[in-house]
């Protein structure tokens, strides 16, 4: 079409909703594909030029260059420092397992973090660590960054033991009536690591000896050689050679 624009992408509900809607075959069900309804309520945009992103932070004309000026700024939260530090300091705190599934998307609402780390339907974790220090910043007076973690961490590290030791003597608790327990993680691992120690040893051995066998070899070789050569008798030598015409 001459003078007007082609909005393609803004066709797209209608021509599948054609195509769907088909004659030639009234008994065949097309299936509706999953994003026909997003699509619906939603529509692609039809300007044509590229919208600037809103911007969260002033940034510095000279760093930035002028292709990444449509690019969105990437978002960054106060918690994400505290978390950062936390587990750079308590790696291990990953391996724990987790449940992140909400009843309603609202749990974090009803912790009250100056309670302390312990809230109702929330395990200990490292992220209750780092609400409640983002709690004490900004509720606490005269309270720093470093004052706040070192305060929260003394709580966290009491109340991990707390429950080592409650873990502990339960397990001695169960073994008294009879309860067996299997090895532990770290048992398994370390019987797991000697085994492997253990083959490592009888395959350093035989390359040893397969070591040795082949030194042995050539310095046998080397003095054989040496005897055949003065062994050698000049007279049969010579016959040997034949006579030139």
């Amino acid at each position: 079409m001459r003078g007007l624009r082609q909005i393609r992408p803004g066709r797209v509900y209608q021509t599948v909703t054609a195509l769907m809607d088909h004659r030639i075959a009234p008994t065949l069900k097309v299936q509706q594909p999953i994003w026909y309804n997003v699509i619906e309520s939603i529509p692609p945009s039809e300007i044509l030029t590229r919208p600037f992103p809103p911007q969260h932070q002033k940034q510095n004309p000279k760093i930035r260059r002028p292709s990444r000026l449509f690019q969105p700024q990437q978002l960054i939260y106060e918690e994400d420092e505290l978390r950062r530090t936390f587990y750079k300091d308590h790696p291990w705190e990953l391996a724990r397992p987790r449940m992140i599934i909400e009843m309603d998307g609202k749990d974090a609402q009803r912790c009250n973090w100056s309670r302390g780390l312990i809230q109702p339907g929330m395990p200990l974790c490292g992220e209750s660590v780092v609400q409640r220090q983002l709690w004490m910043m900004h509720n606490v007076l005269g309270v720093t960054k470093d004052q706040a973690y070192d305060k929260v961490r003394r709580e966290f590290y009491a109340l991990r033991q707390e429950e080592e030791v409650e873990r502990r003597i339960a397990k001695e608790e169960a073994q008294i009536v009879g309860a067996y327990f299997g090895q532990s993680f770290i048992q398994v691992g370390l019987k797991l690591e000697d085994e492997q120690y253990e083959n490592w040893k009888r395959w350093a051995s035989r390359q040893i000896d397969a070591i040795r066998a082949e030194k042995e070899s050539a310095y046998t070789n080397f003095g054989t050689e040496e005897a055949d050569v003065d062994n050698i008798d000049v007279d049969e030598a010579e016959e040997d050679v034949p006579e030139e015409r």
